[in-house]
């Protein structure tokens, strides 16, 4: 478990900066050593999506459509205050795995598939269906790999740039 000042020092970031990433992304603060390793694998992911000059506009989009997809898959049932980052900085099956949140949907996302009423939990049922209620996993992983190819193509844009950068750099030493 890691403090605020433990994540800066990680990040290599200010803390008033990550205190900014909390509100903006509308995570969960924590005193004291509260911050898990998934928490800081998280933030890592933002930061270094933000060194690829990706907006923090489209991440924040991209996050309320992860967190809007696992909120249909009832992953948000586990219990616990953080539990859309919980699968964050898991290495295996990384292409199954969302790129915020990294959590794990069993076939890889880019084929379009998911398993409809998929359910992770076995609550009480609603009332009414959530496609009867206007939300329909098909319809959020749609937007979500819309917005998500936009990001890789950005991202992968970005990368000759980067690494010409990190190559000058080395005269810096």
């Amino acid at each position: 478990m890691h403090s605020l000042g433990e994540l800066a020092k990680a990040l290599n970031r200010p803390m008033v900066y990550l205190t900014g990433l909390q509100a903006r992304f509308e995570l969960p603060v924590f005193s004291a050593a509260g911050y898990s390793e998934a928490y800081l694998a998280f933030l890592k992911g933002i930061v270094h999506l933000r060194t690829l000059n990706l907006s923090e506009e489209a991440l924040r989009d991209l996050w309320r459509l992860e967190k809007k997809l696992l909120q249909l898959l009832h992953l948000d049932s586990a219990g616990s205050p953080t539990w859309f980052l919980d699968a964050c900085g898991q290495t295996t099956h990384m292409r199954r795995g969302l790129l915020l949140t990294n959590h794990d949907l069993g076939v890889e996302i880019h084929t379009r598939m998911l398993q409809p009423g998929l359910n992770f939990t076995a609550g009480v049922p609603e009332l009414f269906a959530g496609r009867e209620m206007g939300e329909d996993a098909q319809r959020v992983l749609s937007e979500y790999l819309k917005l998500h190819g936009r990001i890789r193509t950005e991202a992968n844009t970005e990368l000759p740039s980067l690494r010409s950068t990190l190559a000058w750099a080395k005269r810096l030493k």
